[in-house]
Parts: structure tokens; sequence; C-alpha cells
């Protein structure tokens, strides 16, 4: 290369960070221009994901904890899009991070380690952060813990379960999976192996991408923290990856890609467990509000109401009960912040913690989020919510449950949660029978060198 063409690059980069960092500061004038700061308070600035209906639930939390109290002025930006991270870096190097952020990648441990983000003893005493680790769900403990300190609060959870369309079911004289092999039964009665048509409805597929959900079920860990390993070659893994891959043999990869592809291809994105695709299918506790909306709409016409149920992931023998993944949307605070303690104050009014349980029951309802705290659950307008909407009440149940694990809070998880997710994609798309030990040896050793990579970087 010669020195024009290197210096080309370089002022290329520069030029592009240079505009990056312009159209932050631009987005968040335009953002900030009919907002007026109370002349004694000091401004917290937000920056969040949240578009639409959430957007609204986001400024009214920020309205109403400004009227709480007298010392500080949340100002909540919108960031939507993607590349937040970038966005935020772009923010640092332009020396004007927010004090605030929201985030939903997990990349706690990656900015933690970078000295991105504070942790929160460095906020607070040590007292408090001890009596939130106590107030927390061991679920959303866990997210937000790097090296035994706490590096954010989540301010909501994200936990998988099976949605259950029992009328479905009840045709087919069958219940509700309680185990791997009423799992297996249902797929085997509703789409029998060995079909010669093209099948119009199954029971149920795995997907690839919930094998960070299935290891915790059947007993596995993919890293072993006391050590540093990454364990993808653990017997309960390979076990859980082997009964996801015995669909592929069931059905071939060709039939689960063509009638996961006629999923794509329902009208509006229409949830398949309503078209009767499915009887059971994994997915997040945000379903329970389309599935009232689906009835509402079957009772207006006058058709008869489907009836659903949401159950925890069966177990095979020897799996752990109400497990799965977990993740959810995280506070932190960046090194740098202007405002950290106003930061501080606005996540624990956001979250309930230090008496504020009530106020973020009524976050929780208006959003249909997950609490992180069982304090909150037990708020009378979280448990009104609860008798309304009785399909949550699996969700909070499995939210407080010891075995909810999220990808391992360490440098380099965001390529450590997309290798798992390759690693079974391949096994279960491979037209060929996929020599699982082999997959997950490689897989485990091109992880390992990476997660070594991200902690100690040359």
């Amino acid at each position: 290369m010669n020195a024009f063409s290197s210096i080309r690059g370089v002022l290329t980069v520069t030029i592009v960070a240079i505009l990056g960092i312009w159209l932050l500061v631009t987005q968040q004038w335009l953002t900030a221009n009919d907002t007026q700061i109370p002349a004694d308070r000091e401004e917290v600035v937000f920056w969040h994901f949240w578009g639409g209906a959430d957007r609204a639930i986001v400024e009214d939390v920020a309205k109403r904890f400004n009227a709480s109290q007298d010392d500080y002025y949340v100002h909540a930006i919108a960031m939507p899009g993607n590349n937040l991270d970038l966005k935020f870096f772009l923010s640092v190097t332009g020396g004007d991070p927010p004090d605030l952020l929201n985030i939903d990648d997990p990349v706690i441990a990656d900015w933690g380690h970078r000295g991105a983000i504070l942790a929160l003893d460095e906020v607070t005493s040590p007292e408090e952060v001890e009596r939130l680790e106590a107030w927390l769900f061991p679920a959303a403990r866990r997210l937000v813990t790097y090296q035994d300190r706490l590096y954010g609060v989540p301010n909501g959870l994200d936990i998988r379960a099976l949605y259950v369309n029992k009328t479905m079911l009840a045709r087919y004289g069958l219940t509700s999976p309680k185990t791997i092999d009423d799992l297996d039964h249902i797929a085997n009665t509703i789409a029998p192996p060995g079909q010669t048509e093209p099948y119009q409805r199954h029971g149920y597929l795995p997907d690839s991408r919930r094998i960070w959900a299935w290891g915790p079920v059947f007993g596995g860990q993919f890293y072993e923290a006391s050590d540093g390993r990454v364990t993808l070659t653990n017997p309960q893994i390979e076990s859980a990856l082997a009964w996801m891959v015995s669909y592929r043999n069931r059905y071939g990869p060709a039939e689960i890609a063509r009638f996961r592809h006629g999923d794509q291809s329902l009208p509006g994105k229409t949830f398949p467990l309503f078209a009767e695709r499915y009887a059971v299918v994994m997915d997040g506790q945000w379903r329970v509000r389309d599935i009232r909306a689906f009835q509402k709409s079957q009772a207006e016409k006058r058709e008869e109401v489907t009836q659903f149920d949401a159950i925890p992931l069966p177990t095979p023998p020897g799996g752990k009960p109400n497990a799965g993944w977990v993740n959810g949307n995280n506070f932190v605070i960046p090194r740098g912040s202007n405002a950290s303690r106003g930061a501080w104050a606005f996540i624990k009014f956001w979250c309930g913690f230090d008496g504020q349980e009530a106020s973020a029951a009524e976050t929780c309802v208006a959003g249909g989020w997950i609490p992180v705290s069982q304090r909150v659950v037990d708020e009378p307008a979280f448990e009104q919510f609860l008798q309304e909407e009785p399909l949550f009440r699996t969700f909070i149940e499995l939210a407080g449950s010891e075995n909810q694990y999220p990808v391992p809070v360490i440098p380099g998880a965001p390529y450590f949660n997309n290798e798992v997710k390759n690693l079974a994609e391949s096994a279960m798309s491979s037209t060929t029978e996929p020599d699982l030990p082999r997959m997950l040896q490689e897989t485990e050793a091109r992880i390992q060198t990476h997660v070594d990579r991200a902690r100690n970087p040359q």
C-alpha cells in the first residue's frame, strides 16, 4: 500500500467518524430543542431504543420521575434503529456521552471490561449494591453481573415459554406437554413422520436459535465461570442439540426449511399459532396480549374462541424444571457521565428499587413487561394485571426461577451468542448426518479462542 492510499484510508475513517458524531449531535439537538430544563435541576440525558407506543410509556416514566423530586430532570432521547453501540462509542469519542443508556444486546461485559461503563459500586455505596442484589430476581442479577460486580440494572426481563393451542390439541386427543417425550408425541401425532405430501401443520418444530433455552432445560451450561472455560462439549448440551436435530432426522431439513419459510408468508405477520400451523410454539411474554386480541376478535365475529396455555419448557429425565434462557433490557451508566447520581436515581425509580415498587408496577403493566423483582410483582397493580392476563403468570414464575440463564456475561459474548446459534442451525439444516461431537468440539475451540482474546487483548 502506498503512502497516498494509507492517508486516504485514514481520512475516510476520520470523515466517517466526524459525520457520525455530527449526526448524533444533530439528532440530540433536534430532539432537545423543545425541552426546557429547569435551571435548578441537574439534567440526565437518557438514550433509549424504544419507538411507537413504547416510546410514549418511556416518556411517561420520565415525566413521573421528574415530578417526583426536585434534584434531577431526565431528558429521554429516542435512538431507534440499529447500531446503538456504534452511536454510543461515537458519542464517547466526541466527548459527550449520554448519562444513561438502555441496551438489549449482550455487551455489558465487553463494555465493563473496556471501562466504557461504570460498575454500580462506583456510583453508590457497597451496602446499597448488596441490597439491590438481594432484591433482584436471580435471572435479573445474572444479566448484569461481570466478575462479581453489577454493571447495570435490568428494567425488564424477556423469558421464553411454550404457547399451546389447547383447542387444536384436544382435536387430536392430546394435552399440554410436561416432558420432552410428551412434546415428541405431540409432534409425531399431528405430523406423522414419513408423510409423502407436504405438511400443512406441525405439532412442534424446534427453532435452532433456542439452543440457548434448551441447553439449561437438559441440565447443561455453555460456560464455566470458575475457570473461564467454554463448555459446549458437556453431555447435557450435546443431548439438547441431538434432541433438536432429531426433528431434522424425522422430517428432513428441506421440509423444515419449507415450512418455516411458509410462516413468513402469513398475512400481516400473523402468529403461526393462530393459523394452526403449529400446536405448540416457543415465544416470549409479549405474545400474551396478542392472544387476548386474537380471542377478542374471534368473539366479536361469533367464532369459537380458541383456548391457549403458556407452560414452562418440558424436561427430559434428569433435566432442570423451570429452566431456559433469559434476556432483558438493561440500564448502564457510561463512564464520563455528567450526572451519574441522577442516572442512578432514575434507574431505581423505573425498576422500583428502594421503596418505589408501586411506580414500577405501573410501568410494567403499561408496557406488558416482566418486573425484575418479586417485590414489584407483589404490588396490587401488578397482581390485578395478572388476574386479567393469566397466561402472563407463567412468565413471572419462570422469572423467579434459579434455572434461567442469559448468554454468558463475559467479553466476547456477542460472538459466543452467534456461534452457538450458527452451530445449531448448521446441525439442523445439514443435508448429511451431522457429526455433533466434532461440530461441538470445533465450535467450542473457536469460541474459546475468541473469548480469551477479548478478555486479554494484545
